[in-house]
């Protein structure tokens, strides 16, 4: 149960199936979503995630459960097909559906649909951003609202679930490693990524500066006269959209693209200018651009997204330095992103570090650091990183992980930072030592700093 399960249940079970719904959880809320269930006539197995029910011929998972749990082994056994909520949206679509530009990457893959969706929306496009994203994809092919295009954010497990999906067009943004507890080796995660190039039939969107995208769109098997367009921060070559003077440039969908180029859209139309947001806004503009989409709409699209909270989001200048929220940024490549976006920086990160090296990260960003503050269970992990590239930067280590360190982190990070700094909340890490989730630890981050602007005055 939960955000892909109660839809996917609601609908199989309005379609005529007879559902039983498996949760490993059993506590108040799962009880609660149960009782609603149960009064639909869905059959409903609280604390148990393992046992393959009688006479099963479909298991639907959420995209979270893991490919080697027992209940999948013995659906493989009885030769029982498993389909992800994506998968089973797909295939319910109706006769005539909107069709799908897919969003798949390591990072920025929610930016860049919400960029897509703004710009559809600027072209006079009924749309939705829709699937990871948090909207129901179940929900948006058997809802009343009649779309024309859909803008899908889709992970590595939806992908992996979704065997049939074949879209209009896909972007895979980015590869670094991520969740290979989950998938087991980087081959597997990539491949899982891959996925979203099957069976297209107008474009494969891939980077340029990651030549892992490019292969991807390589091995995939592809609807003929699908074409590859990459992305880039530099001058493009024809088949690519990238960036001169300050200009987004489009050398993939214009008459001659040996000879032509067509402005999009400026650097400052995109918030914020960002290196890895303005490739977000190309990935962007690129998928948009091989459905039809107008130049000008790129424009207006591009200039009225906002993104979302905790996303390089700027909360004050205090004392003249400037506090950054990323707390999105859980992992090393999308820290990556954000450190080169600032300099001199002062650094706070830390957190759980679900098995990654902090070597690369921290020796490409050592000359950008004024110092860096450490918070989190597995904070030692990063000081030891610094402590080998880095070892004339400052480092205050934190030996803290209840969320009044935050405020902490903001007060130590003040003192290290000078006029014309960044304090950069980028931690590389999970936030779930101590917060919630990301969003409490971007709060937890701005209230800080909201602190520090009234004492200082």
């Amino acid at each position: 149960m939960g955000v892909s399960g109660l839809p996917a249940a609601r609908a199989l079970h309005g379609l005529g199936a007879e559902v039983t719904v498996v949760n490993e959880g059993a506590d108040e809320r799962a009880r609660a979503q149960a009782g609603e269930l149960t009064a639909l006539g869905i059959t409903v197995r609280l604390g148990d995630g393992a046992t393959l029910p009688d006479g099963t011929e479909l298991i639907v998972t959420a995209p979270g459960w893991r490919p080697d749990k027992p209940l999948f082994l013995a659906a493989a056994e009885a030769r029982v097909p498993v389909w992800g909520d994506v998968e089973l949206a797909w295939r319910l679509r109706r006769p005539g559906a909107a069709p799908w530009l897919a969003v798949t990457g390591t990072n920025g893959k929610t930016t860049t649909v919400r960029m897509l969706a703004s710009i559809l929306r600027a072209a006079g496009l009924r749309t939705e951003a829709v699937g990871n994203i948090g909207v129901s994809l179940l929900d948006a092919v058997l809802g009343d609202e009649e779309y024309d295009v859909l803008a899908v954010e889709l992970s590595s497990y939806q992908l992996h679930w979704a065997p049939s999906l074949r879209v209009h067009s896909a972007a895979v943004l980015n590869l670094a490693p991520d969740h290979l507890d989950w998938h087991g080796s980087m081959a597997a995660y990539a491949a899982d990524k891959g996925r979203v190039y099957e069976g297209n039939t107008v474009a494969c969107v891939y980077n340029a500066a990651d030549p892992a995208t490019e292969e991807l769109v390589r091995a995939a098997d592809v609807e003929e006269g699908c074409r590859a367009i990459g992305f880039t921060l530099g001058a493009p070559g024809p088949s690519q959209l990238g960036v001169v003077d300050g200009i987004l440039v489009d050398r993939a969908f214009v008459a001659d693209r040996q000879k032509q180029a067509q402005e999009l859209a400026e650097t400052a139309d995109v918030t914020p200018p960002a290196p890895h947001n303005i490739a977000n806004a190309l990935a962007a503009a690129a998928l948009a651009r091989a459905y039809g989409v107008a130049p000008a709409a790129v424009r207006d699209g591009l200039r009225a997204f906002r993104p979302d909270p905790h996303r390089i989001e700027k909360v004050a200048d205090v004392a003249g330095v400037a506090y950054i929220d990323d707390s999105k940024a859980t992992n090393t490549h999308a820290t990556e992103a954000s450190l080169a976006a600032y300099d001199p920086i002062v650094w706070i990160a830390g957190g759980l570090a679900k098995g990654a090296s902090f070597d690369d990260l921290v020796g490409g960003a050592a000359k950008r650091l004024r110092g860096v503050v450490l918070i989190g269970a597995e904070r030692a992990l990063i000081a030891e990183a610094l402590a080998r590239h880095a070892p004339e930067v400052p480092v205050v280590d934190l030996d803290r992980t209840d969320t009044g360190a935050m405020s902490a982190a903001v007060r130590e990070a003040a003192r290290l930072a000078r006029p014309g700094d960044t304090v950069l909340l980028a931690p590389a890490c999970a936030s779930m030592d101590m917060f919630v989730n990301y969003n409490k630890r971007g709060e937890a981050f701005a209230d800080a700093v909201r602190e520090l602007a009234a004492e200082i005055g």
